[in-house]
């Protein structure tokens, strides 16, 4: 595959219009975004608590159909105790010694303790029961909500998204017109320094002997004004301009 040959301003006051021309269609593009605002995000969190309220449903769904069997095999186990223990009732009418007896007074008491034991299984059941059908009501009340509240969200970003489709194809092909036209050691310079700065903005114009809020000493804003280097602000790292050339290189762009 051919390896796309840049053609180089002649210049370093060329190489500064071409950065400006990059970072006015940079700024555009992160306008842009901010249109979208917190829309991608928020509907990546509304998402996961639909996801998160949908296994929290099926997870308690699961455990009341556990639940509901462990009430039913206690109720078996209450029904042959009780027989059990009306048997070995009856036996003790019958028995020829003491040791007999006792023996059946043992399993008498263990019936009624497991008896018990079953009827504490029944009564954590149905009082859970009462936490089930709550806390499933409020969850199915909320997915109804979040169900709302995403298609409403979603079709926000879709209008967002179609108001500036074509603008952003167009400054798709003009930023990469704009990055042929910086030479390759800026252009990783630049883009380092977009990833680092909150506000993407990696050449600024100096105004009134300051650029991006820091104070530009008189020798730099000289320099500056010659364009015939670049230079970066020894605060920040952003490539300052002559705000005469930033502005007459934006007002002659279509952008």
């Amino acid at each position: 595959m051919a390896t796309k040959t840049k053609e180089q301003p002649s210049s370093t006051a060329e190489q500064l219009r071409a950065l400006i021309r990059l970072q006015h269609i940079d700024n555009r593009v992160d306008q842009i975004k901010k249109l979208r605002g917190d829309l991608p995000e928020e509907i990546r969190d509304l998402e996961d608590e639909n996801e998160g309220l949908s296994t929290r449903i099926s997870n308690i769904e699961a455990e009341k159909e556990e639940n509901e069997a462990r009430k039913k095999q206690a109720e078996k186990d209450i029904k042959e105790a009780e027989q059990l223990i009306k048997k070995y009732e009856e036996q003790q009418l019958q028995v020829r010694n003491n040791r007999e007896y006792d023996a059946l007074t043992k399993e008498i008491e263990a019936q009624k303790q497991r008896i018990t034991e079953a009827e504490a299984v029944i009564e954590e059941v149905d009082k859970a029961a009462e936490g089930y059908e709550e806390t499933i009501a409020e969850a199915t009340e909320r997915l109804d909500d979040l169900s709302a509240l995403l298609d409403e969200k979603k079709d926000d970003l879709e209008s967002v998204l179609e108001d500036t489709k074509q603008e952003q194809k167009k400054l798709e092909a003009l930023r990469e017109e704009a990055e042929d036209a910086v030479d390759d050691r800026y252009v990783r310079a630049y883009t380092r320094l977009r990833d680092r700065l909150r506000d993407g903005r990696a050449v600024v114009p100096l105004k009134r002997g300051a650029a991006a809020g820091f104070a530009v000493p008189p020798q730099r804003q000289m320099e500056i004004r010659q364009r015939k280097r670049i230079v970066a602000c020894e605060h920040t790292g952003r490539v300052i301009v002559d705000e005469d050339l930033y502005t007459e290189t934006v007002e002659n762009m279509d952008v």
